[in-house]
């Protein structure tokens, strides 16, 4: 697949993350945070069983063969749910997904640099440290004016 239209993809399955965060954030808020994170993941769970059954290839070992470290991330994306319905209701959706991803850049320049989890490493460079810096000064100036917003909605009434 061609290196730009990669990128695209998870451009859009970044932008289709927030989307989901901003219906989850409603949907937890009318029946709860579990109850939204479980149809979130039962949803899912049919779905890619239709795309397993429908189109995955035959792999030589199972989901249950390789090692049992590797079966966190399932439970990492259960946390994310959780803490995502909860958060976006409070900070609203961009300043949940932008923290989201100060969150992913910091955790994924520590794995790139030190070549955790059996990825190839790459070095930290002043220009990932600063991408790092300046993710997080948008999250400051996002927060901040979302703080205001509704200060300012307030004095207007």
């Amino acid at each position: 697949m061609n290196l730009t239209l990669l990128l695209i993809l998870v451009v859009a399955a970044g932008a289709v993350l927030s989307i989901q965060a901003a219906i989850n954030g409603r949907l937890g808020e009318a029946v709860g945070v579990l109850r939204s994170s479980l149809l979130t993941f039962v949803v899912g769970a049919v779905v890619t069983a239709l795309l397993i059954l429908f189109f995955e290839p035959a792999h030589s070992i199972s989901v249950l063969d390789v090692p049992k470290w590797q079966l966190g991330g399932a439970f990492f994306g259960v946390i994310y749910m959780m803490v995502m319905v909860g958060a976006v209701p409070r900070v609203g959706t961009a300043v949940a997904t932008v923290a989201v991803i100060v969150g992913q850049l910091g955790m994924g320049m520590l794995i790139d640099n030190f070549g955790w989890l059996g990825n190839p490493a790459i070095e930290l460079s002043g220009s990932r440290i600063l991408a790092m810096v300046c993710l997080g000064l948008a999250l400051v100036f996002m927060y901040r004016s979302s703080a205001a917003a509704p200060e300012s909605a307030d004095k207007a009434r």
